[in-house]
Formats: structure tokens, sequence, C-alpha cells
């Protein structure tokens, strides 16, 4: 596909061509293109919607202020209110902060997973009996 073909189909779906689209190089424009609605657009085995809420998770741990802003509203897109998208980015520092935690301790992590590994086997036995 062309650079202009590519172009025509991103203006169709979106109104417009966005900067970031035209700083591909042409050699890889449709590669990116095709890629890009496969992963971000398509339907897929987790929902739309949950993909944007982790993708405004990873923006707010990775700090890019262009993926936070393109996430949450393509979150908003897909029907995620304020308070899934605040519990996605209050995950996201949980998340980074034990992983913070536990990586500046240096914990043994065969123990680590064991651990883990005994507390879902528990957990699992509990639902069972329920």
């Amino acid at each position: 596909m062309s650079r202009e073909a590519v172009f025509n189909e991103i203006e169709q779906m979106f109104g417009l061509v966005p900067a970031m689209f035209k700083s591909v190089p042409e050699s890889t424009i449709e590669l990116e293109w095709n890629l890009f609605k496969s992963i971000h657009l398509a339907e897929g085995a987790i929902p739309n919607k949950d993909r944007e809420l982790i993708g405004v998770a990873i923006s707010a741990a990775t700090k890019c202020r262009y993926c936070a802003y393109f996430h949450t509203e393509m979150a908003k897109l897909n029907g995620a209110t304020e308070e899934e998208i605040e519990e996605a980015v209050h995950y996201a520092k949980s998340t980074a902060g034990w992983s913070a935690y536990v990586n500046g301790l240096q914990l043994n992590f065969d123990e680590f997973t064991k651990e883990v590994d005994q507390a879902c086997e528990h957990v699992r036995s509990t639902m069972v009996n329920a």
C-alpha cells in the first residue's frame, strides 16, 4: 500500500492524518499502520475498553504524556468511566511502587515465586470450598 493510500485510510478513519503517522518513514508506513490498527483498533481477546485502560496504566507508569492523553481519550471513546480510568492509574501506581520496593530490597526471587504460588493455591482451595 502506498503512503498516499495509507494516509487516505487514516483520514477516512480519523478525519485527519495525525503528525505521528506523517513522521513514519515511507519504508515502514504500511507496516506501522497495519500494526496500529490490529493492536489499537481491532477487536481482540481483551475488549478495547480494557486494552485502553491497560494503556492508561502503562502510560502513567512510563510517564508519557502523549500516551496518557491518547489512551485516556481512547478509553473514554470505548466507554470507560472516570472511575475506571482513576482505578487503572491507581493500580499502575501501586504496582510500580511494589516493584520498586521488592526490586530495591532484592528479595529472593525463588522464595517470592514460591510464596505467590502458595498464596494462589490457598485462595483456589477456599474458592472451591466456598
